[in-house]
């Protein structure tokens, strides 16, 4: 599967929310979860700069995210993707 797109697990899980960057997934620790969700509401732009600040922490990690939204093409289209779905109620 190819893009970005959030994957929310149960709440016996430790990890609540997963991104998925095409193949791979990263865990988002909770209190990233929330620094996200305050960004909802945010340009697509800015989101972008707090999830690779916030998730991207490794240059590794930047790449991908940066390079999976480049294939996927229309990038504010994607992180108006995620930035609903954090938005949506679990």
């Amino acid at each position: 599967m190819t893009g970005l797109r959030f994957e929310r697990k149960g709440d016996g899980d430790y990890y609540k929310l997963i991104l998925h960057i095409g193949d791979c997934y990263v865990p988002v620790s909770d209190d990233i979860v929330e620094v996200l969700t305050q960004h909802t509401s945010a340009t697509a732009d800015r989101f972008l700069s707090v999830l690779l600040e916030k998730v991207g922490y490794s240059s590794y990690l930047k790449e991908q995210i940066q390079s999976e939204l480049a294939r996927g093409g229309n990038t504010s289209a994607q992180i108006s993707a995620l930035q609903q779905s954090l938005a949506t109620p679990a």
